[in-house]
């Protein structure tokens, strides 16, 4: 397992939009280029297991979002997936990406569609070859929160910002994971010590409000899956009580596009950290198919 020190070592920090984001980049050149973006409430760290998998084939670029990981974390600040988006395509320009596909998890998922949204408005040829999602909150009446989420983007999530200890934080992570593929403590103590970083914990009740996000753009977002001029592919945990199953068949009645789903039967919300192998396996399968 790759550790927070060895991963914050190999990255860095650049400058988008004026804040500090922290940024991994194989750099290598004759390569695909596959841009990583995470989910809530970690980080860019959750790449470390399929990082290496891909890494022989692809140039990977995964960055901590604002607000996470290593990463700039203003507080006050009004956090939203179009800010998120507007980071992600500074990145993406200067590092004057050509071919690359993008493969997100979660909140990452949600950003994609926006990004979804604006490729599929461009006139010109997109640059961007596919998107693959992992478990996510694509449609906002699929996405079945947890308890302490809902406390959080409550009047009251300040409070319970202040109150979240790590076991307690360790209880809703292990919620989410497959029966059989819970995480390690020492991953534990790693998603927990990132969101502490640059105290970070006092900004959750700011960062859930993609949940907010969600509703309100629920019809650009979805229209994005519908109409998307790039091919789309679905990696899914069936297990997973926040975006599992019950997601997939939304995403099947909606009739969105879709050129390839996976369905992991006994993997929760994490496909990357649960099944690595089976994921990185099933991905390169996909964009193969495509290429």
């Amino acid at each position: 397992m790759i550790s927070i020190e060895e991963w914050k070592k190999a990255g860095n920090l650049i400058s988008c939009k004026g804040y500090d984001i922290f940024v991994q980049d194989t750099k290598v050149k004759n390569k695909d280029t596959i841009v990583l973006i995470h989910g809530f409430p970690t980080s860019s760290w959750d790449w470390k297991d399929i990082w290496v998998l891909l890494k022989k084939d692809y140039r990977l670029i995964a960055m901590d979002m604002l607000g996470f990981g290593f990463s700039d974390k203003p507080n006050p600040h009004k956090y939203s997936i179009l800010e998120q988006a507007d980071i992600v395509e500074e990145l993406i320009n200067d590092k004057k990406l050509i071919n690359y596909h993008i493969l997100a998890h979660d909140y990452g998922d949600t950003v994609t569609q926006e990004l979804l949204a604006r490729i599929n408005s461009m006139t010109k040829t997109t640059r961007c070859k596919s998107v693959c999602f992992l478990n996510g909150g694509l449609f906002p009446e699929t996405h079945k929160a947890l308890f302490i989420q809902k406390l959080l983007h409550s009047r009251i999530g300040w409070l319970v910002n202040k109150l979240t200890s790590q076991k307690q934080f360790n209880n809703s992570m292990n919620k989410v994971f497959g029966p059989r593929t819970k995480p390690s403590k020492s991953e534990l103590d790693g998603f927990w010590s990132l969101i502490n970083y640059k105290n970070g914990r006092h900004i959750f009740h700011n960062l859930i409000s993609y949940i907010s996000d969600r509703k309100e753009n629920r019809e650009r977002w979805v229209y994005a899956l519908k109409k998307s001029k790039i091919p789309i592919a679905l990696i899914n945990g069936s297990m997973d009580p926040v975006s599992g199953s019950h997601m997939i068949k939304k995403y099947k009645q909606i009739i969105c596009n879709l050129n390839w789903l996976k369905e992991l039967e006994s993997i929760g919300h994490y496909p990357q950290l649960e099944a690595p192998k089976d994921v990185a396996d099933y991905y390169k399968f996909f964009l193969n198919k495509i290429s």
